[in-house]
């Protein structure tokens, strides 16, 4: 895991109580990077939120496998911040790692899962598919 999520974790666990974790997470989305008015379009929207999520996908092809990034913005405080710790999760791994990564059950793992709403669960589902069809699109073809 990329050592920023695992900061991330870590300090969920000093954490007891879950609307400190519901600040933390706002916190962590205030520290996203903003994305130019011209990223937020219909092609990097992410389906199947109920709020507005973008996520901006970059790939570099030097080594072996492409090593993926991401950058992602909210128009939702908390959903801010799950963008923040799914970015941080999955940004610095090639392709065929991303797709190997199981966030839901990391997610689960931090007492995330049943924390959430339904539509947020659903919106979190919709962003770590799109990440993952971007690693996928990623990929070499195959011979």
């Amino acid at each position: 895991m990329a050592a920023r999520f695992e900061e991330i974790i870590e300090n969920f666990g000093f954490l007891d109580d879950w609307e400190d974790r519901y600040r933390y997470l706002i916190e962590l989305g205030k520290d996203l990077p903003p994305l130019n008015a011209d990223e937020m379009n219909e092609e990097t929207r992410v389906k199947g939120c109920a709020s507005q999520v973008w996520v901006i996908p970059s790939v570099e092809r030097s080594g072996a496998e492409p090593i993926l990034s991401f950058r992602g913005q909210s128009d939702a405080h908390i959903v801010k911040g799950l963008v923040a710790l799914t970015v941080a999760l999955y940004s610095g791994h090639t392709a065929s790692d991303i797709l190997a990564i199981d966030a839901l059950d990391l997610f689960r793992s931090i007492g995330l899962a049943e924390h959430l709403t339904p539509q947020r669960s659903n919106g979190v589902r919709s962003m770590i598919e799109r990440i993952r069809q971007d690693a996928k699109h990623a990929l070499p073809p195959k011979p």
